[in-house]
């Protein structure tokens, strides 16, 4: 079970409980003398409401956050594609020319981590786009200049499409915040509130049963 299916189960436990005690007198009136009379049952639905509306709102965000993550995403793998492709010609182009290539930014490895792999992106379409003498390099090795231009057009695209993401994100682990604050609060009254049922409904094990908690028969 994941974490998100248990607590959807708890909340529909705890709705349960508190559907039930609001509609059968003799759940009211038993729990009441142990202290749990409207008003502090109203206490516990304001909490109930509050966690379950939190609980939505989290849901909402992740989802959102994980939409913008899958169009991120796709964008940063067309220009990886294209980037991948333009860099294999390109180290062959200027295999015998170091300098150019190191201008370009072909040579060692090509750096994983996000920020250093599109320095060296952005480094191979404007130096080359700023060249006319390497584009004409690339142009016999089938990369046109439309093409750089395609390739470079593509990077303010990934970066404006990470920033969203990463605001979703940063949503997303905000609300996942509240939500958990909230539901650690109704997980504290209903424990008690469960306590207390079982004491004032000891004798009615239907009634407790009514509110969601198993009697041993």
């Amino acid at each position: 079970m994941t974490r998100r299916t248990s607590e959807v189960k708890t909340l529909g436990k705890y709705r349960v409980a508190f559907e039930n005690s609001a509609n059968q007198p003799q759940i009211a009136s038993s729990v009441a003398l142990y202290g749990y009379d409207a008003d502090k049952m109203a206490e516990g639905k304001a909490l109930f409401d509050d966690a379950v509306l939190l609980f939505d709102t989290n849901k909402t965000e992740n989802d959102e956050a994980s939409a913008a993550y899958s169009v991120y995403k796709n964008k940063r793998k067309e220009l990886k594609t294209m980037y991948a492709r333009h860099r294999k010609k390109a180290k062959v182009a200027f295999m015998r020319d170091p300098v150019t290539a190191d201008q370009i930014g072909v040579t060692g490895e090509l750096p994983e981590a996000y920020a250093n792999w599109l320095q060296t992106v952005k480094k191979f379409y404007t130096t080359a786009l700023a060249d006319s003498n390497i584009q004409s390099r690339l142009n016999q090795f089938q990369i046109t200049t439309e093409e750089l231009n395609a390739g470079n057009a593509i990077i303010p695209e990934v970066e404006k499409l990470r920033a969203a993401y990463l605001k979703e994100l940063g949503e997303s682990q905000d609300a996942t915040t509240a939500k958990d604050s909230a539901l650690a609060k109704i997980d504290d009254w209903m424990r008690e509130f469960y306590a207390v049922a079982r004491l004032a409904l000891e004798n009615n094990p239907q009634l407790l049963e009514a509110l969601g908690i198993t009697v041993k028969r």
